[in-house]
């Protein structure tokens, strides 16, 4: 298993590497996403792979944020005596370079003070990682006017909470839309994406083990909802990728979940990590991550 997931971690580096690339020369163009550089980015490996070099920063960047997310999971397994495989990484050559990163859980989860620690350390982990990032990515940003105009623009970046939190502070004259992100700022974001699909209140994502610790009840609606949510999302043109994720999520639902044998509530403690993974959540979540222009030229 440890050979398996050494050789997806260096399968996600490259992809990564990649995506990471194209971000770099987009960046140097003062543009979000060209399409030109992002094909020209795979001719890079029997051409020049050398050239790939210049998406190092977003490619450690991002697989930081998903490596510590993984092994917040993989710690919390180990406390609570739960057998757990290394994290295995999902190579995709997209435009983030990876669908992210999981571990296999091989023994019941027994307690709920347990699922609770082993859903939301995870994303809390990550997501302590993925803020210095943004951080760094807003302070380094370069305002490009018309940056998100459909007219001018291939592809167009949705602005989580967080960040329109932080541009307030850094450009509070400036919409966050003008900002054009770094590499290692574009890492932290596409890191915000995935903890906030994580946290979805479904079946067995981080945020289904918190909200099933909370309460099983309300878990269960919740799993019967959210998949009508996500695609009204699609359906009401925020973003294609709800339909699939809409699907996903409605196949989750059917999947067995396991008894828990210790249903002891929930300490004070334990009770404020959720609902600081409710704000982690907020700040995260984007209904139109990305946007395609259709009218440009």
């Amino acid at each position: 298993m440890l050979i398996v997931a050494c050789i997806l971690f260096l399968l996600t580096l490259c992809t990564c590497l990649l995506a990471g690339t194209q971000f770099a020369n987009a960046y140097a163009r003062n543009e979000a996403f060209s399409s030109d550089e992002f094909l020209r980015s795979f001719t890079l490996f029997y051409k020049n792979p050398l050239g790939l070099a210049a998406g190092l920063p977003f490619a450690l960047t991002l697989l930081t944020i998903l490596l510590t997310h993984e092994l917040g999971h993989f710690f919390a397994c180990r406390y609570h005596h739960i057998r757990a495989t290394y994290p295995f990484f999902v190579p995709f050559p997209n435009l983030t370079g990876t669908f992210g990163a999981f571990i296999l859980i091989r023994s019941p989860i027994r307690t709920n003070r347990a699922l609770f620690d082993v859903g939301a350390s995870g994303p809390l982990v990550g997501f302590v990682f993925a803020v210095p990032a943004l951080v760094y990515g807003v302070l380094h940003a370069k305002l490009v006017p018309g940056l998100a105009d459909p007219t001018n623009a291939e592809l167009i970046y949705g602005t989580p909470l967080l960040l329109r939190l932080l541009d307030a502070v850094v450009h509070p004259a400036t919409s966050p839309d003008a900002l054009l992100l770094p590499p290692i700022g574009r890492a932290a974001w596409v890191g915000l994406l995935l903890t906030s699909l994580n946290l979805v209140p479904v079946a067995q994502l981080d945020g289904g083990h918190i909200l099933r610790s909370l309460n099983p009840r309300l878990h269960y609606y919740s799993s019967l909802l959210m998949p009508a949510v996500f695609l009204l999302l699609g359906f009401l043109g925020f973003w294609e990728g709800w339909y699939f994720w809409g699907v996903l999520i409605l196949v989750m639902r059917f999947l067995r979940i396991p008894p828990i044998y210790d249903p002891t509530t929930l300490d004070s403690s334990r009770r404020w990590g959720a609902l600081l993974a409710l704000l982690v959540f907020l700040l995260s979540f984007m209904p139109a991550p990305i946007y395609i222009s259709r009218s440009f030229h």
